[in-house]
């Protein structure tokens, strides 16, 4: 169900890696990609946009849902606490989570509209979904956690722009996907 775009994969993949590294970061790519597990599960829960989106597609439910959204953050925080993580902390990376999500219902809505004949015509269970997407949020805050360390040196900007280049290209992420995987990310480093 995801939208393609003509634009291939590795200029996809450039341009996700170019809005990680900040200027004035390293110049070589790291050897390894410690972000990887939390690049890997954001990339999963971004993925849920899609059926997010047609689940509330034709229905009167809204893509903002503040009640829901509070309930992602309220709870991501409590876990957070419960494994002595930093909940303010969790708290943004959730945030960025949502918006990212946010994103992409947006475009396909945008693209349904516009292009009626490539809306869904089958409505996945909300509830079904919702349940992927809270065990995405149990495994990524606990990711996030484990990533501690590495999210607070000046390799974390490289690092991540190598895992989010690494998990685009095994995804076969379009353009719309990879963005908000970036954009899902913004918080990760502590820089």
């Amino acid at each position: 169900m995801r939208i393609t775009t003509p634009l291939t994969l590795s200029t996809t993949a450039i341009a996700a890696a170019a809005l990680l590294v900040l200027p004035g970061t390293a110049t070589a790519a790291p050897a390894s990609a410690p972000l990887l597990p939390v690049v890997s599960l954001a990339a999963e829960r971004v993925a849920t946009a899609d059926l997010v989106a047609a689940a509330k597609w034709g229905t009167d439910s809204p893509i903002d849902d503040p009640a829901r959204e509070q309930q992602v953050l309220d709870t991501a925080a409590a876990q957070a606490q419960r494994i002595g993580a930093d909940p303010d902390e969790i708290r943004r990376v959730f945030r960025d989570q949502i918006e990212a999500n946010k994103i992409v219902q947006r475009a396909l809505y945008a693209r349904w509209t516009a292009h009626p004949d490539q809306a869904p015509t089958t409505k996945p269970d909300l509830n079904v979904v919702r349940q992927t997407i809270n065990r995405l949020n149990t495994d990524l805050v606990q990711a996030v956690a484990d990533s501690t360390p590495e999210r607070g040196t000046a390799l974390c900007r490289p690092e991540l722009a190598v895992a989010v280049t690494e998990v685009s290209h095994e995804q076969h992420a379009d353009l719309l996907h990879t963005g908000a995987l970036v954009r899902s990310l913004a918080s990760l480093c502590r820089d």
